[in-house]
């Protein structure tokens, strides 16, 4: 038997008798210049004690008559109270411009219009601005009530059918594009003639919330295709701003490169702060699209733009292909912080990068083929499990299914891994001669489009194949052409570090969050009228807290060793560093994943529902913790044997 929506009403009583108390005219104008006259009407018996009121407009006694001979009857509009819309013109809502619409529509037409003393769907006023506060963290409006111990729609319009019927409107024409109303009405004895829907006021600042309304509750709200989405609170930056965005002094806490910013910026390249504030401004935008990313298994067009627009993926492309040439620092945290918005992103993204600065490894042909289209161009790379390279002439025919292709929805070309005898070959392949198959549905990490790709007998000519060794190599060739000193490096270290990078980036998210929900939820069962001031979710807080600085001092450690390492001449990372940076950057993902779960814990219900960021975050923090870079058995063996001199039983690690 199928589940009814939400919105469908239980059938009541009929709501008991109220009577007039009180009757006044009352001249309106609004700031417009529109003026009408309003008889406003009071009433005793109402259900709730509450001061609703009834605004008589234009011909109302002529609706009535009409009703009592079969009309339709009078234009009804329920209008619960919004102080910040109705009085200040808050944008974050619609409820200012529909007060104005409905007054003037049924002034023209006769009927009445119900001042409802319902702030915030009933939850009330200081609660309503707390919900703001747990939507700019990226809770819809419905989520955040839930977050708060509230429910999604806590009206009841008992009040408003009393009313009516004290004003003979037993049967009336209902200005709403809410299905809930029309059902509440009709189940407690009125007769809704029609539904007439009001106009749509959408604006930048209020589409998110417009879009919950139609897509949560059934609301009638055609938005406009051209009304963006807005990235953040009103006023943020938006969120595909190239140029730097105001954040904290010194930046964010373990950022890793204030240390190494320095010097002025060289024309057209970033500093490592220019770069940071780009990012910055890309995290609210990210945040608002991180339950699309999930649904399109994918990146979004409009993030797509958004990071091109912001030339993430230049970072590390060599300058002299027009690139910025930039270091380990400024990726990392590059990575970190946009998976403060949406770890899908941050993981496709951080690849990407990071397979530019593959492509610029290779020797000078295949480069001038990928880099024919400018600094930044976007390839897939995997090599799980290896493909089977056959010599022929002019090349190899490679063939295989390669799983776990990051990057593979918005890329050019594929770098495969493919196995010739004892060598391993890296096979550079554009996407368009591969067959792509569509088989990522997975817990998390949904967003990053991770799937298989398969070849048979695909011709790859010569200069598109290189030996791994020689590709990951301090002195591969790419390192003959740019001078940047991140080509001159061993490959292998920068590949462990997006998925440690993620998973803070997360974990930093939900702590954030998490502060948020209990500086205003009120937990069941507990004295406290919010759960902060409850001295063991103080405990849980600075518990979590302790476990993401925990997660940023470890992730800090791995990058000074990588950095360090790398300054050295020659920068081949001994075995001791290799067994610690990769044990940092595995107890780092550890600490991340526990402050997830103490977060969770302390979180309540509402935080596992599909909309609410926390249950999203849980997921994908679940599934980067099965990443090689982050399975704690075998790094922690084999960084005991690197850090104790036995030499690792695993050559690749």
């Amino acid at each position: 038997m199928p589940l009814a929506p939400e919105t469908t009403a239980t059938p009541k009583a009929a709501a008991p008798s109220a009577a007039v108390r009180s009757r006044v005219f009352v001249p309106l104008r609004f700031q417009d210049g529109f003026e009408a006259v309003a008889e406003v009407l009071t009433f005793s018996g109402l259900t709730d004690g509450k001061e609703h009121l009834l605004l008589a407009l234009g011909e109302w006694e002529a609706a009535l008559q009409g009703a009592a001979q079969g009309g339709p009857g009078p234009l009804v509009r329920l209008h619960s109270e919004c102080l910040t819309g109705d009085v200040f013109g808050s944008q974050r809502c619609d409820c200012g411009p529909q007060l104005r619409e409905a007054v003037e529509r049924i002034a023209a037409e006769g009927g009445f219009l119900l001042y409802l003393r319902q702030e915030g769907r009933g939850i009330g006023l200081y609660s309503k601005l707390d919900a703001y506060a747990l939507q700019d963290g990226g809770l819809d409006t419905y989520a955040a009530n839930l977050a708060l111990g509230h429910g999604e729609d806590e009206r009841d319009y008992t009040v408003a059918a009393q009313m009516l019927e004290a004003m003979g409107a037993g049967t009336l024409r209902l200005l709403s594009n809410n299905p809930d109303k029309a059902a509440q009405l009709t189940g407690l004895g009125l007769e809704v003639s029609g539904q007439v829907a009001t106009d749509v006021h959408a604006s930048a600042a209020n589409l998110r919330y417009l879009a919950a309304k139609r897509d949560h509750t059934g609301h009638t709200l055609v938005l406009p295709s051209d009304a963006g989405p807005v990235a953040g609170a009103p006023g943020a930056a938006p969120s595909g701003a190239a140029g730097p965005v105001a954040g904290p002094p010194g930046g964010a806490p373990g950022d890793v490169g204030a240390a190494s910013r320095g010097g002025a910026r060289a024309a057209g390249v970033p500093t490592h702060d220019d770069m940071l504030a780009r990012v910055q401004g890309l995290v609210p935008g990210l945040r608002e699209r991180a339950a699309e990313t999930e649904e399109l298994r994918r990146i979004p067009d409009a993030t797509m733009e958004e990071l091109h627009a912001a030339e993430i993926f230049h970072m590390l492309s060599p300058k002299g292909v027009g690139g910025f040439g930039m270091g380990l620092e400024t990726y990392v945290e590059v990575v970190r912080r946009l998976a403060r918005g949406c770890a899908s992103t941050a993981w496709s993204a951080g690849h990407l990068i990071e397979h530019v600065w593959m492509l610029a490894r290779w020797p000078q042909e295949a480069q001038d083929e990928v880099f024919a289209n400018g600094p930044a161009p976007l390839a897939a790379a995997t090599g799980a499990p290896a493909g089977v390279a056959r010599k022929v002439p002019g090349g190899y025919s490679i063939s295989g299914r390669w799983t776990f292709a990051s990057g593979v929805m918005h890329a050019q070309w594929a770098l495969l891994a493919a196995q010739h005898g004892d060598v391993r070959l890296q096979c550079l392949v554009p996407l368009a001669d591969v067959e792509l198959l569509d088989v990522w549905q997975t817990a998390g990490l949904r967003g990053t489009g991770s799937n298989d790709i398969r070849a048979g007998n695909l011709f790859v000519p010569e200069h598109r194949t290189l030996d791994w060794e020689l590709l990951g190599a301090e002195t591969n060739p790419g390192s003959l052409l740019h001078a940047d000193p991140l080509i001159h490096t061993p490959m292998g270290a920068l590949l462990n570090m997006v998925a440690p990078a993620a998973a803070l980036g997360s974990a930093e998210y939900a702590l954030d969050l998490f502060r948020e929900l209990i500086m205003v939820r009120k937990v069941k069962h507990t004295v406290e009228n919010r759960q902060a001031d409850s001295p063991l979710a103080q405990v849980r807080y600075a518990h979590a807290f302790g476990l993401v600085a925990t997660a940023r001092l470890h992730w800090q450690e791995a990058v000074r060793v990588v950095s360090a390492a790398h300054a050295r001449g020659p920068s081949t990372m001994t075995e001791p560093d290799r067994g610690q940076y990769r044990l940092s950057l595995a107890l780092s993902g550890e600490a991340s994943d526990e402050a997830v779960r103490v977060i969770m814990l302390g979180s309540g219900g509402g935080v596992h529902r599909l909309s609410h960021p926390l249950q999203r975050i849980q997921r994908d923090v679940n599934v980067l913790m099965n990443h090689a870079a982050l399975t704690r058995d075998p790094v922690l063996e084999q960084a005991g044997r690197g850090l104790l001199g036995l030499g690792f039983s695993v050559p690749s690690f």
